[in-house]
């Protein structure tokens, strides 16, 4: 059933007005048309496929992210005013799962791993930079490790052969499916490599498409799920050059029934004069729990702005994107900055006393094997977590920062009526640090239907305290702007990272889990022995008490109207 529909479609795409035409002040993507899809298939189910043979990793940008070029001398730092430097005797439950998944056993092996994984009803899906592996809800292994190009075996083209990495999984709860995918960074033609598996079984047999971006590689994909598409976010590099914020919508109604040249449409944001207004990234919405946004409501997208960073912000500030789709006449469609959101004063550039942008100490490693903060990168961190509770629509999101001098913290945030009146309803940056010297950052957070909120982050010092995966917490009733739950561990770390390059994350992840629509699955990484290699992805999930468990979804969906069956345990 493989299909080739590159042909004249690519001609078209590589035609397209370039986004090296720079623009004084943009706030509107450019439409760039209809993407072509290179190939499709359906595969045999994956767990009969044979597992791809280990090739070295062809991306140019693993080791180290690229800069845009268009960085320039920092602003004025300023102190952040809303700092939590405390934390209290943990109220917040102890992880009832956590296991390890993947691991890296090479000291040429990705680097940084990309944690990233979701949760399903019978299933956890967990991806790192090269290698994926689908776990029971208790953590048994019930296929993989297998390197992530394994999804496309028998696909053909690079999608089969390269194995790049920025991986992200995604568990589309209201169809009951798995959305999987990775990037390929061979070119001079790249390709965002989806799979969406044709049941709830991620074991089981996929769709697959390769989604052609031309000649522009397609750095750093975000993805989100929402009722109309699926959307993807890349920071695009064309050659040497920086091209700007590609936006692409994937149209997913006809993505689920399998449908071999699904609509995608396209947009790209050169930075232009204001490069600040997308920084190094834009985050997409993806959609928590069952209930859906409003039907005209537009999808949306967040960026963060320091004025002290290097892109000139005028102003510390969260951005607010509109996706309006329009798959019928996808020329109607628009991509358009329409809010600048004022945030309290914020501070992403940590001067690190480590080697380049390695920042965070370790215990029993000189300054040369400090680890990477990332909080220089002006964006939000995965995920971009959405709910709707039918009195308001939320948004959560959050990004490192310098807390105080020399000590790591995470800046969080709840938007509130993004379609209406956008306000931060809610923000605080999380740092015990000051107090206890020891580092949060590499964050991800979500919330579950009660409104509750789950942080989960890296810590370290430099005297007792390895990497380690670590949570926090609040409840919806809790002072707003704090994380006063306390502190949770799903593993502390054994030994410190000693490979040549000091990256660390790009991103972890926060899920919530569609059984209940309570419990949260949090996964990131740490290192079992101080070593050149031997990272761990570890995964662990823990509920707030008082959080009642929803009838069981059982992954049908028809129309607007999600089906129950409460009678499954």
């Amino acid at each position: 059933m493989r299909k080739n529909l590159l042909g004249a479609g690519i001609a078209a795409l590589l035609s397209l007005p370039s986004a090296g035409a720079a623009q004084e002040a943009v706030t509107a993507g450019i439409y760039r048309g209809v993407l072509q899809v290179a190939r499709f298939d359906i595969s045999p189910p994956l767990r009969d496929l044979p597992p791809a043979p280990d090739v070295p990793s062809l991306s140019p940008f693993l080791k180290r992210e690229r800069d845009s070029g268009l960085e320039m001398p920092p602003g004025i730092q300023d102190v952040d005013p809303i700092v939590q430097d405390w934390t209290v005797t943990p109220l917040i439950p102890a992880p009832a799962v956590s296991f390890d998944s993947t691991s890296n056993t090479s000291t040429a092996g990705p680097n940084p791993p990309d944690p990233v994984g979701d949760i399903g009803p019978g299933h956890y899906v967990s991806m790192n930079n090269s290698r994926f592996a689908v776990h029971s809800r208790t953590g048994t292994v019930l296929l993989g490790p297998v390197n992530i190009n394994t999804l496309w075996v028998g696909l053909g083209g690079d999608c089969e052969t390269d194995n790049s990495g920025d991986p992200i999984v995604i568990y589309d709860q209201i169809a009951d499916r798995w959305l999987l995918s990775q990037f390929t960074a061979s070119g001079p033609t790249y390709f965002n490599c989806v799979a969406l598996s044709t049941s709830g079984d991620p074991t089981g047999t996929y769709f697959r498409w390769a989604f052609t971006t031309g000649t522009n590689f397609p750095d750093y994909p975000k993805y989100g799920m929402w009722p109309n598409a699926y959307f993807i976010s890349a920071r695009e590099f064309a050659g040497a050059s920086f091209a700007g914020i590609g936006a692409y919508a994937l149209n997913r109604e006809q993505m689920l029934v399998g449908n071999a040249a699904p609509t995608v449409i396209s947009f790209v944001v050169p930075p232009g004069g204001t490069p600040y207004n997308t920084g190094d990234g834009l985050l997409p919405a993806d959609l928590d729990g069952f209930s859906p946004p409003p039907a005209a409501n537009p999808h949306y997208w967040v960026g963060s702005m320091d004025s002290g960073g290097p892109y000139g912000a005028p102003s510390d500030a969260l951005t607010l994107w509109k996706y309006n789709v329009d798959f019928v006449t996808p020329a109607s469609s628009t991509f358009t900055l329409t809010n600048t959101i004022p945030i309290a004063a914020i501070d992403t550039m940590y001067p690190c006393g480590g080697a380049g942008r390695a920042c965070i100490p370790q215990p029993g490693v000189p300054a040369t094997q400090f680890i990477d903060i990332l909080s220089y990168r002006q964006r939000p961190t995965w995920r971009l977590a959405y709910r709707n509770f039918g009195t308001h629509e939320s948004l959560v999101t959050n990004q490192s920062v310098e807390a105080a001098a020399a000590i790591a913290g995470i800046r969080w945030w709840e938007l509130r009526s993004p379609n209406a009146s956008p306000v931060v309803f809610q923000e605080g940056t999380y740092a015990p640090g000051v107090s206890d010297g020891i580092h949060r950052w590499m964050g991800s957070i979500a919330m579950d239907k009660m409104g509750n909120m789950a942080l989960g982050y890296s810590a370290s010092d430099g005297t007792v305290t390895f990497p380690s995966v670590w949570y926090t917490g609040r409840l919806a009733a809790d002072a707003p702007g704090t994380m006063p739950q306390g502190e949770g561990s799903i593993m502390n770390g054994i030994g410190a990272q000693t490979t040549t390059n000091n990256r660390w994350g790009d991103y972890s992840s926060m899920n919530v889990d569609p059984t209940d629509d309570c419990a949260f699955w949090y996964v990131n990484e740490y290192y079992p022995a101080t070593t050149l290699s031997g990272w761990r992805l570890r995964v662990g999930s823990f509920v707030f008490p008082g959080c009642d468990p929803m009838p069981f979804f059982d992954g049908f969906e028809t129309g607007s109207t999600i089906r129950w069956d409460s009678t499954v345990p």
